[in-house]
């Protein structure tokens, strides 16, 4: 197996594990009874340097699974903390494991994490397990999002356990591995808080800002500067959300990653209809986390961000809240400047006029009241072929239309193509591959998969994915899968 592992190419170097020790908790995975190989992500794989080319399916079952650990690796649970629905409550990586940090030929450092790999001292009483369906889910999703240009984790492999797991019915279990530039998470920072050592709290942000945010590494205020740095790319994030339609439908504080880089797909799922309220997840009761509601959210996480940092940013307290304060303040119009910048470009607005604005809620308001696809109705103004398109021949749309054609100019259809999808996740076509994947078929799942390589693609087969769901729709949940 060791030429084997040097033929793979791994190369950690595991600078986490280097933190003080409360950051961490060395454990290994559980090993398991029967690992076999699901899906494994051969271009993720080509993109880390990696070479599995001499390796069997049974031995990356088994390297997948926890049963044989690459070398050099060196395995903990993550601790941190996180605002769950508003409730601040102390967490770590319940069922997952990071192997440690690989770094690629390109000079990238990823962590490569397990999930669903057993029980770990933040488990709360849980099993530490996860099912194949929600495994997958992530899997779909993240490849998904990877293509729609939006940052985010990847999957590199799902392998089933050969044990089960016990959720509202018994089911298959498998483990993901998951690849990210970190696992640093707001959480992280406020679980270093709650233990009040300005050292930990430090070297936490020294350690933050090495890895994701060099360019302020020689900064006089370098706490202020991270706050500010992330503010910036949240925004970019939600903004990216915002316009694939895209619900995270979990955004606990521990599920913010300062990378800026979407983590932690449960109950995620994709708007039909445009309603700033669309809210799938069934443990998301009050809509804390719709779609409309997202950008709020994320200031108010990173509100809960400068809060950790308050004491670095000034050691005199009135002064530091004035400061973060003032940093969050901006958000607004920062977010709001994007955003429009972002619809801007779904409609192929090149040129500024003072009616843009208003063009754009003209539009939504005339998607909301008449119940619109929002990815369809893009795709229609772009000519493509949809379903639906009596949908569109009333009066008010052709009216709106008419002034939005006024403000085209000859570039505007490639701009629209660069931003508008042909193909999301349609949440009834993720149910269906993954419904015929837990019956032991993954030809619709890899079918799905390939199409969402080339989201803005019009391709053969986008109609068979493009289609909007019924009505029956209306009553989908996600599930958080734990």
């Amino acid at each position: 197996m060791m030429n084997k592992e040097k033929t793979i190419g791994w190369n950690f170097d595991n600078s986490y594990s280097n933190l003080p020790k409360s950051f961490i908790y060395e454990i290994s995975p559980v090993p398991v009874k029967r690992p076999e190989l699901v899906i494994f992500n051969h271009d993720l794989a080509d993109q880390m340097g990696l070479n599995f080319s001499n390796v069997d399916n049974e031995q990356l079952a088994k390297m997948f699974s926890g049963n044989l650990l690459p070398k050099g690796s060196k395995s903990l649970a993550q601790a941190y903390a996180g605002h769950q629905f508003g409730h601040f409550t102390m967490l770590g990586d319940g069922r997952a494991v990071l192997l440690g940090e690989h770094i690629s030929k390109s000079n990238q450092r990823l962590d490569v994490q397990f999930k669903g790999s057993g029980q770990t001292p933040f488990s709360r009483n849980g099993d530490g397990r996860a099912a194949l369906g929600p495994m997958l889910r992530e899997y779909l999703i993240s490849e998904a999002m990877y293509s729609l240009n939006i940052p985010t984790t990847r999957s590199l492999a799902v392998v089933k356990t050969g044990e089960n797991v016990i959720r509202e019915k018994t089911l298959q279990g498998a483990i993901l591995t998951r690849v990210a530039s970190s696992h640093i998470r707001v959480g992280t920072f406020q679980f270093i808080r709650t233990r009040e050592n300005l050292d930990e709290l430090n070297t936490l942000v020294n350690y933050t800002i090495k890895r994701h945010y060099p360019e302020i590494s020689k900064s006089k205020n370098n706490a202020y500067d991270l706050l500010s740095k992330l503010i910036d790319r949240q925004i970019e994030l939600v903004v990216n959300w915002m316009r694939v339609g895209f619900i995270h439908g979990v955004m606990n504080t521990d599920n913010m990653a300062i990378s800026g880089e979407t983590i932690d797909y449960g109950p995620c799922a994709f708007m039909n209809s445009y309603n700033l309220g669309t809210c799938f997840s069934s443990i998301d009761h009050m809509g804390r986390y719709a779609y409309g509601n997202q950008p709020a959210i994320t200031k108010w996480n990173l509100a809960r961000f400068a809060e950790c940092l308050l004491t670095l940013i000034n050691p005199k307290k009135d002064d530091a809240l004035k400061m973060a304060t003032e940093l969050i303040d901006k958000f607004d119009k920062i977010y709001e400047e994007k955003w429009f910048k972002m619809m801007k470009s779904k409609l192929g607005l090149i040129d500024d006029d003072k009616e843009d604005n208003l063009l754009i809620f003209e539009l939504l308001e005339i998607m909301k009241k008449q119940e619109l696809d929002y990815t369809n109705t893009f795709l229609f103004l772009m000519d493509h072929e949809i379903d639906d398109k009596k949908s569109y021949q009333n009066e008010e749309f052709d009216n709106w239309k008419m002034k939005w054609q006024k403000r085209l100019t000859k570039d505007s259809k490639n701009l629209m193509e660069l931003n508008n999808p042909v193909i999301i996740p349609r949440n009834h076509n993720v149910e269906n591959v993954l419904k015929s994947a837990e019956n032991n078929d993954l030809t619709p799942f890899n079918d799905l998969l390939q199409a969402l390589k080339n989201p803005y693609t019009n391709q053969k087969v986008s109609t068979k994915y493009q289609s909007p769901p019924p009505k029956s729709d209306e009553k989908y949940q996600t599930f958080c899968g734990t």
